[in-house]
């Protein structure tokens, strides 16, 4: 076969990324080749040529009998394994500072360690009063909101075996009627985001988010907190601008918003400001 030209070669690698991208896109598990054209603006030739390059790889495979395609288990070990190098930390660093800024109050991420979390990360604003957590000081997953945020989105057995057992409460104001939580989870599931005011610390107030991976469970949870008497009158904007970054977050992640989660879908969230990064 006669030698690609390097711009040839860069055009054919281009199509095949769109190619594999418009698989990740679609709704639709398979694709054809008409579908892959038009959508692309390709000709079928071409779109055959690329298929077929991809197909010998294992990154499509072809259904003999209806002629379609879907991706195969190269693209899912390419999936794997970026996943597997992502460093939430790294990942939530340049999101928090926007936040912070956009909002006037203090960001946070934390990580869950069991039946607790901690607080991994934080960006304070530049105001006289603020609010400061403590880094890796482990809190129960019913106080607060960045742990409700955990705890709403484990599987249904997970949730039952933590709320089998009394509850400590940390303030006069944290949630401890097996009860009354279970319904308070209820409501953070369909909103998609936890609040607090002085369930952790007395005079504090926050809302917070989980940050979902491919199968829909939180891997870490992104809060915006401040001092109760000033953070209610703000708390909706706050969480407007808190489910775009996490929503982001849960994207890098392999998250799909359309994609079936063993949690109810999200409803009833804030409209949503633009939140720089």
């Amino acid at each position: 076969m006669p030698t690609e030209t390097g711009s040839q070669t860069v055009a054919t690698v281009e199509r095949a990324a769109d190619i594999l991208l418009l698989f990740a896109e679609t709704a639709s598990a398979t694709l054809g080749v008409t579908e892959i054209a038009d959508s692309l603006g390709m000709s079928k030739a071409a779109v055959h040529r690329v298929l077929a390059s991809l197909r010998s790889r294992g990154l499509v495979d072809l259904d003999d009998e209806s002629r379609r395609y879907s991706l195969g288990l190269g693209a899912m070990r390419l999936g794997l394994a970026y996943l597997d190098r992502v460093d939430i930390r790294r990942l939530a660093g340049p999101e928090l500072p926007g936040l912070s800024r956009h909002t006037g109050e203090t960001a946070t991420l934390s990580i869950r360690t069991g039946d607790t979390r901690v607080y991994l990360d934080q960006v304070t604003p530049r105001r006289e009063v603020i609010m400061s957590v403590s880094l890796g000081v482990p809190y129960p997953l019913h106080a607060g909101g960045s742990s409700k945020a955990f705890l709403a989105f484990l599987g249904e057995d997970e949730i039952e075996a933590y709320l089998a057992r009394p509850l400590t409460a940390l303030t006069p104001a944290t949630v401890t009627d097996h009860g009354r939580l279970r319904v308070e989870l209820g409501l953070i599931r369909r909103r998609g985001y936890a609040m607090s005011i002085s369930e952790r610390q007395s005079g504090a107030a926050s809302v917070a988010a989980p940050v979902l991976d491919r199968m829909g469970r939180p891997c870490a949870v992104v809060s915006v907190c401040g001092p109760a008497e000033r953070f209610m009158g703000e708390a909706d904007a706050c969480a407007a601008a808190l489910l775009e970054v996490t929503d982001r977050l849960s994207a890098q992640l392999g998250h799909r918003k359309d994609a079936p989660d063993v949690r109810p879908a999200r409803q009833g969230r804030p409209a949503r400001p633009s939140v720089p990064r």
